[in-house]
């Protein structure tokens, strides 16, 4: 018994895309939960209107051929929240350094992160790196550099 539900329902589904210039000009739309299906388009006017098209044939296409359609994926929203443990030593001064600012712990710590020139692109390294300096006040010795010594 084949529980495929009807094209119909496939087609009506949101799928992200992305549309990335191309160095030539034009743009490329890519769909990234549905394997191969692309088009290229000159204007950026284009863009909705031919990933259109392209998500509809690639969708009617497959689903003739007895394919499956995957579910469209969506970004993670983030909660802003998340837990860290921390030592103990630290958590006091952050307390204490919170209530001398009169503010609660979150807002001190929330406004640590957000000043603190935060890079994203940071590897654990040499984000680790930047918080020793930060917390100690000097600078730590560069591994690498102290073994080629």
């Amino acid at each position: 018994m084949d529980m495929r539900k009807p094209l119909k329902h496939y087609l009506k589904l949101q799928y992200p895309f992305h549309a990335i210039a191309d160095p030539d000009g034009g743009f490329v739309v890519t769909f990234p939960d549905l394997p191969g299906c692309m088009t290229q388009v000159d204007a950026v006017d284009d863009i909705g209107p031919m990933a259109e098209d392209a998500r509809r044939l690639w969708i009617e296409s497959e689903y003739e051929a007895g394919e499956d359609i995957p579910s469209p994926t969506y970004p993670q929203p983030y909660s802003g929240k998340f837990n860290a443990r921390i030592p103990k030593t630290l958590h006091r001064k952050l307390v204490e350094e919170a209530e001398r600012e009169g503010v609660s712990l979150n807002q001190y710590v929330v406004t640590l992160l957000s000043t603190s020139g935060l890079d994203t692109t940071a590897t654990p390294v040499s984000a680790r790196r930047r918080l020793n300096v930060a917390s100690s006040g000097r600078k730590t010795p560069d591994r690498r550099k102290a073994a080629r010594r």
